[in-house]
C-alpha cells in the first residue's frame, strides 16, 4: 500500500502484544482495507523487535522501539480500561536500557520512525522499592531514550501516567525534563500519547512544538481530567488546534464505542476521528486530512 493511498493512521498500537498472536494477519488486514496505517510501538527489547518485524512485513505499518517505564523493575501489573474494561494481567521484568540493542533496531528497517513509548508512570509503584529510587530511575531512562531519538533524528513517543489517588505531578515532571533537553538544544519532536491532561498543560507541551493524542476515551462519558479543575477530556480537545491533534487506539486497550467489550485494534481509530470531528464540529474530511498529514509530519512518513 503506497501511503497517498492512506485516509488515517493509528498513531500509538500495540499489535506487536500477546493479544494479537493469533490474528495479527487478519488485524492488520483489516485496517488496511479500510486505508489505515498502524505505528506499532514497543514496550521493552522483545516487543520493540517485534515492532521492527511487523513493519517490515506490512506495507501500512512503522514501528517505534523503546523501552517503558514499567518494565525497569519486576513486578504484577493489572490493567484495566476505564469504566470496566476487560482486566490484563501480566508481569514485567526488569530490562536495562541497552542504547546499542535499540540503535540496532533503527539500523535494522528504515520503517522503524521513533523512539517509545517512555516517559514517567506513577500508577504502578512496585512493592518494595524506594520510591526516590523508584523515580530517579524512571528520570534516567527518560533523558536516555529523549536523547536517542534526538541523536537519531526519530520521533518521541510520550507516555504520562499519575498516581492512582492523585497525588504526582507527572505532566509537571514531564515538562519539566523536556525542558531541559529544550534548553540544552537536544529536544526531538515528539507526541504525548493517550493525553489526559489539563488544558492548561496541554499548552505547555504546545509551546515545546509537540503533538497530543487521543484515543477510544475520548468516546465515553466525558470524565474530569483533574480533581483540582472542571474541565473534561472533551474540553480539552475542543481547545488544541486541529493542526497538533493525532489520533491512536493504543490497542488492545481503551476499545471505543461501540465496542467496549471487544478486543480493540487499529481499525477503529476511524470512530476515534469521529468523535474529535463532533466534539470540535469539524468536517469529517477535514479532520482526516489533517491528523494524516500531523501524524505524516510527526513520524516523517
Amino acid at each position: 500500500m503506497n501511503t497517498t493511498e492512506l485516509q488515517l493512521i493509528d498513531a500509538h498500537c500495540h499489535t506487536n502484544f500477546s493479544a494479537y498472536r493469533n490474528d495479527l494477519e487478519d488485524v492488520i488486514q483489516r485496517a488496511a482495507n479500510d486505508r489505515i496505517g498502524l505505528v506499532v510501538v514497543g514496550s521493552q527489547s522483545s516487543t520493540s523487535q517485534r515492532a521492527v518485524e511487523c513493519a517490515e512485513r506490512y506495507d501500512n505499518v512503522w514501528a517505534v522501539v523503546g523501552l517503558h517505564p514499567l518494565h525497569l523493575f519486576e513486578q504484577e501489573v493489572d490493567e484495566s480500561e476505564e469504566e470496566g474494561g476487560e482486566l490484563v494481567h501480566f508481569r514485567s521484568r526488569a530490562e536495562i536500557f541497552d542504547p546499542n540493542y535499540y540503535n540496532s533496531l533503527i539500523d535494522q528497517s528504515s520503517k522503524t520512525v521513533g523512539i517509545g513509548e517512555c516517559g514517567l508512570d506513577y500508577y504502578h509503584v512496585p512493592v518494595n522499592v524506594d520510591p526516590l529510587i523508584f523515580r530517579a530511575k524512571q528520570e534516567e531512562l527518560f533523558r536516555l531514550q529523549i536523547d536517542l531519538a534526538f541523536e537519531r533524528g526519530l520521533a518521541l513517543m510520550i507516555h504520562t501516567r499519575n498516581a492512582a489517588d492523585g497525588s504526582t505531578d507527572v505532566h509537571g515532571e514531564v515538562l519539566r525534563i523536556l525542558n531541559d533537553h529544550r534548553v540544552a538544544g537536544r529536544l526531538p519532536r515528539g507526541d504525548v500519547h493517550c493525553f489526559s491532561g489539563t488544558i492548561a498543560e496541554a499548552e505547555s507541551y504546545l509551546d515545546l512544538g509537540l503533538y497530543l493524542s487521543f484515543t477510544g476515551n475520548v468516546t465515553y462519558k466525558p470524565r474530569k481530567v483533574s480533581p483540582n479543575t472542571e474541565e473534561t477530556l472533551h474540553d480539552v480537545v475542543r481547545a488544541i488546534p486541529i493542526e497538533r491533534l493525532i489520533i491512536e487506539t493504543d490497542a488492545p486497550y481503551l476499545t471505543p464505542v461501540p465496542h467496549r467489550g471487544e478486543k480493540n485494534e487499529p481499525a477503529f481509530v476511524r470512530l476515534v476521528a469521529n468523535k474529535i470531528a463532533e466534539i470540535k464540529n469539524l468536517d469529517l474530511d477535514e479532520v482526516y486530512s489533517q491528523t494524516l498529514k500531523n501524524t505524516q509530519n510527526l513520524f516523517r512518513i
